[in-house]
């Protein structure tokens, strides 16, 4: 298991479920690489709530946690400015580094996205440019990151709580890593 790969799975996760495989598939894959590291992470209870629910469940979680709750909505740029100018200097701030670096994103979602911004850092990493990858997300991914972790802190009952623990604890740690992952 890569970081490349962990990074792409977590996009998976946080994405609308199409399917319980793939969530399972890439829990596999992010369980798989923080217990290799180490990393302390309460992700099995995202597993276990997968197993025990029907699609249809995960569709409706998903849509309550960041669809209709803008204080816990997967949008970084939302987070770190509201609307207001700042934040679309942000998005075309991402989109030209997303050009810079060849990566297409997903067609029908925003730039600041978190499934976006995952997919992005697994792209960086799969081109093993860790230099850019790491400042990308102390610039980019982490302010954000971390105002989304604390909003999930004090929702004990949110079901996707350990999946955006996940994501922001593997960017802290990569962030600060020395040797690629």
């Amino acid at each position: 298991m890569t970081i490349a790969d962990t990074y792409a799975s977590l996009a998976d996760m946080l994405d609308y479920p199409a399917g319980k495989e793939e969530l399972q598939a890439a829990y596999a894959v992010v369980s798989g690489f923080m217990d290799e590291r180490r990393m302390d992470s309460s992700i099995a209870d995202f597993a276990d709530f997968v197993a025990a629910s029907p699609l249809a469940t995960l569709q409706e979680e998903y849509v309550a946690t960041f669809d209709f709750n803008p204080v816990t909505a997967p949008y970084l740029g939302h987070h770190l400015f509201g609307d207001n100018q700042k934040k679309g200097g942000y998005m075309i701030g991402l989109k030209q580094e997303f050009g810079r670096h060849g990566f297409a994103p997903i067609e029908n979602e925003l730039p600041d996205h978190l499934c976006v911004l995952l997919g992005f850092l697994a792209h960086l990493a799969r081109g093993e440019n860790d230099a850019a990858r790491r400042t990308f997300i102390a610039e980019s991914v982490l302010p954000g990151m971390e105002w989304l972790t604390a909003v999930f802190a004090d929702r004990k009952d949110s079901h996707w709580k350990p999946v955006i623990e996940a994501a922001g604890l593997l960017c802290a740690a990569d962030s600060k890593e020395v040797a690629p992952c």
